[in-house]
């Protein structure tokens, strides 16, 4: 593993950073920990590679907060193109939002 950032998923809702940072840390040092609120997923961050796959091997498919959770290596952010909406983007708005145009007078 090359990476200490870790995704772990399928969470119990009511799961707190602090429970998570608990579980992790009988693993070795826990940097970080970021819950994505409602989601049931969240980011732990391990101060090595080492400690990370020692915790992904331990507690991969582990019961945790009535919940089997998911530990995997994090992967890198995919940059998600920006939708510009005046220019007929994705995600609303009538027509084809193409403002160039002049519009005939309707009377």
């Amino acid at each position: 593993m090359k990476a200490s950032k870790l995704y772990v998923g399928n969470l119990n809702y009511d799961t707190s950073e602090e429970a998570l940072r608990e579980l992790f840390a009988q693993h070795g040092n826990v940097l970080s920990v970021t819950l994505i609120g409602g989601k049931g997923f969240g980011f732990v961050e391990m101060d090595s590679p080492e400690a990370a796959q020692t915790a992904k091997d331990a507690l991969d498919g582990t019961d945790f907060d009535g919940r089997t959770i998911r530990v995997d290596e994090a992967r890198p952010q995919e940059k998600r193109e920006r939708t510009d909406f005046r220019r007929g983007g994705a995600g609303g708005g009538r027509g084809g939002g193409d403002f160039t145009k002049k519009r005939r007078p309707r009377w």
